[in-house]
């Protein structure tokens, strides 16, 4: 009897017991008792400028303050003496807390009060004294467009755009129809369940066991080794659970150096957790202006691309994202010219948002396709299928897989494409008006080296460590399964070991390429464990397998069987008995494969339909129906599967109607630092979402064949919205999120076509 397959089947999440019943311990839930300090952050209050004069005595005075830090009175460590290079960070200079008396943003850390209780350390810091020497500042991105640049490092892991194809100008100039347009996407901050936190355990050896909010606990270790000169023995990081990150975790922020800091000063244990409003000082999506042209045939047959964004940095590091090469993935042209730039401004660097560029670009490029097959009179799916590109033209490749047209038809039916009207305003149900829109998305599907342990022992018990983080994406069961299924186990007989860098090395959790990279290097180890377990139990006195070879037998149900004759087996019980050990333990590896990256281009596709409905009078949108149809290769676990395609969407709703962080440039700084004032999507404003995954078969990509899930659902989504509410209203709002103001057309657009 063959063993009932694990991997493609719906599971239920084997840690979301530990979740809802608050057994899982998160940063800020590890500490060992009193001796503990807390610690509490002050932030700047000005944007550009330096600290003229900083006096602590009244916070010093409050019982129970152990020690002020300001940049006046900072251990010296090694970060200021030593480079150090962040591995998915922009190129630049990183922020280095208290180094000195300049101020590069609006809240900015300045002062780390330290105290016996939160409560104290809170109260002490509003008692620090600072005294500013305000500088000029600017944080209008559209005020300084005529200053964009184009960045003369490249970020690792980002491709630019690539050179221009033809002459895009002249093709646009001679094109029988053509569109171009602005588009522009405010800022978005991150706002997690869990704030930004770290907690440093000085152990009595001096050694630091650190608790750190990090999408890879390997990043928060090597930060701290480098900037403070300490031996990789002497640090251990750990991040089993994580409350949200998607980008915000993928790089140590500074209360990680704040409390280590604290904690190697003061040879104490030390607690820092940011504030809500304190995340609006840490991690935001930038704020991206787009411009996109395209040119046509009558028939719908694109001549030409233009895409240009430019994207907001600070004024220390570059940060920079693909926001425009999707357009040509997406779309194939003969004249291509696609531009990416940056504007700096003084506020804090940008950071990873889920899909980071890729929700940017993909607003305006679809946007424009619409309004494209508007001016066409086509349909604008007809007109996206008739431009769909068969290769990568931005690398030049091969596509490993491509199924998008295969998630369209699926989506399409499931969503009833085929009965929308054309003409906008042609639907309507009491005071509202219904508008049906569609936009595709792309999302790279990459693998990262990963390295994985798995401990088998006599009793039949699996263990699996490996360093990588579980963003509540389902990483846990995701690995279980492959397990499981690997050794022919049921799942409650295998735990899994995460965020722990005392485990097999893994880079950070992102880009969605855990599922593909931490799945192939357990499935590698898995195999050596097995084929250990199969000698075993060929060393068996009268063993039924003794000829047997690894490809020729079958794990199931705690046996070693014989394919060809399954009468012809092993129990492991007796491989370990056979073998005289108390435990097996196998090291495995994945990483990208040279030939084929050289060879291919490997992506996730979707196409997302969306119906909105809109209040004639009021302008309120309301998103009632989404379909999300995805090709994403092998899914491991369409239950957690499903998870993460609504999510994405959900955010993309928040996106298009929503989030907005707000600045007053006349004081250079957020305004809307709080739950109440950003916006995102409640339980009312998320109705009926349906995921459809197109079957798609891709060893190439990885040797699970899994090309990931995290952040393709995000992608199109905004755009889709944006185009029911053209459908709706016959108004095309082209500026993010699509508030009240906007829909009515009350408000004087920064963005216009011509």
């Amino acid at each position: 009897m063959m063993h009932h397959p694990l991997i493609g089947t719906p599971q239920d999440r084997v840690d979301g017991r530990a979740k809802v019943t608050g057994t899982a311990r998160y940063v800020a839930d590890f500490e060992t008792g009193a001796e503990v300090l807390h610690a509490h952050v002050l932030n700047s209050a000005i944007a550009i400028g330096r600290i003229r004069r900083i006096d602590t005595t009244r916070a010093l005075a409050v019982p129970g303050v152990v020690e002020v830090f300001t940049h006046e009175n900072r251990p010296r460590t090694a970060w200021f003496s030593s480079s150090y290079k962040d591995d998915v960070g922009p190129p630049g200079k990183p922020l280095r807390p208290l180094y000195d008396s300049s101020i590069s943003y609006s809240g900015e850390p300045v002062a780390l009060v330290v105290a016996e209780s939160y409560e104290t350390a809170r109260y002490a810091a509003n008692l620090v004294e600072v005294e500013y020497e305000a500088k000029p500042h600017e944080t209008d991105l559209l005020k300084q467009l005529p200053n964009s640049y184009v960045p003369k490092k490249r970020r690792s892991g980002i491709n630019p755009p690539p050179r221009p194809k033809g002459s895009a100008a002249s093709a646009l100039e001679s094109a029988p129809v053509k569109h171009v347009a602005r588009y522009l996407i405010a800022a978005e901050h991150h706002n997690p369940m869990e704030m930004h936190a770290t907690t440093v355990i000085r152990e009595a050896d001096g050694k630091l066991l650190i608790h750190d909010k990090i999408q890879g606990v390997y990043a928060s270790k090597q930060y701290v080794c480098s900037v403070f000169g300490l031996s990789e023995d002497k640090v251990r990081v750990v991040s089993p659970f994580i409350g949200g990150a998607f980008g915000s975790g993928l790089r140590p922020h500074y209360q990680l150096f704040l409390a280590v800091m604290a904690a190697m000063a003061l040879e104490r244990s030390v607690k820092l957790v940011l504030t809500r409003d304190q995340q609006f000082t840490i991690a935001h999506r930038p704020e991206t202006w787009n411009e996109v042209a395209l040119g046509a045939k009558p028939d719908g047959t694109l001549t030409a691309i233009r895409h240009k964004a430019i994207g907001s940095t600070s004024r220390y590091e570059d940060h920079q994202e693909a926001v425009v090469n999707w357009t040509n993935l997406l779309y194939s042209a003969p004249d291509v010219q696609l531009e990416y730039e940056l504007v700096q401004l003084d506020i804090e660097t940008p950071t990873d948002m889920r899909a980071p560029g890729a929700p940017l670009g993909a607003f305006a490029a679809e946007s424009a396709m619409d309004e494209l097959a508007e001016k066409l009179g086509v349909d604008p799916l007809a007109l996206r299928l008739h431009n769909d590109t068969q290769t990568d033209e931005v690398m030049n490749k091969y596509h490993t897989s491509k199924e998008l047209r295969a998630a369209c038809q699926l989506g399409a039916e499931r969503f009833g494409w085929r009965h929308r009207p054309f003409a906008p305003r042609s639907m309507r149900q009491g005071r509202e008006l219904i508008g049906w829109g569609l936009a595709f998305g792309a999302w790279e599907a990459q693998m990262q080296k990963h390295a994985a342990r798995v401990m088998l022992d006599a009793e039949g018990h699996c263990t699996v460590g490996v360093a990588t983080a579980d963003l509540g994406t389902g990483t846990y069961t995701i690995l279980a399964q492959i397990a499981a299924e690997a050794l022919g186990l049921s799942m409650n007989k295998v735990t899994v070991l995460l965020g722990d860098s005392a485990l097999p090395q893994a880079p950070v959790s992102g880009g969605s390429w855990t599922a593909a990279s931490a799945g192939s290097a357990v499935h590698d180890a898995c195999a050596r464990l097995k084929a250990e377990l199969l000698l075993a139990a060929q060393t068996q006195r009268g063993s039924p397998l003794v000829d047997a070879k690894l490809e020729e037998v079958m794990f199931d149900r705690e046996r070693i069987v014989l394919m060809r004759d399954p009468m012809r087996a092993v129990s492991l019980q007796a491989a370990f008995a056979a073998g005289g050990r108390p435990r097996i333990v196998a090291d495995g590896q994945a990483g990208p494969d040279q030939l084929t990256q050289l060879r291919y281009s490997s992506h996730t596709h979707s196409a997302v339909f969306v119906e909105a409905r809109v209040d004639e009078e009021l302008g309120q949108v309301r998103v009632t129906r989404a379909v999300s149809a995805v090709a994403a290769g092998r899914i491991l676990n369409p239950k957690t599967a499903r998870s993460q395609v609504v999510g994405g969407v959900v955010w993309g709703i928040g996106m298009a109607l929503h989030e907005e962080a707000m600045a007053d440039h006349n004081l250079g700084r957020w305004m809307n630092h709080n739950i109440a004032e950003y916006h995102i999507p409640a339980h009312a404003d998320i109705h009926e979402i349906d995921v459809i995954f197109a079957e798609e078969k891709d060893m190439l990509t990885s040797p699970l064949g899994v090309k990931g899930l995290g952040e393709i659902g995000i992608v199109g989504t905004a755009a889709a919205v944006a185009n029911a509410v053209w459908h709706a209203t016959g108004r095309r709002v082209r500026e993010l999120p699509m508030t009240i103001d906007k829909v009515l057309g009350l408000t004087p657009a920064h963005t216009e076509a011509r």
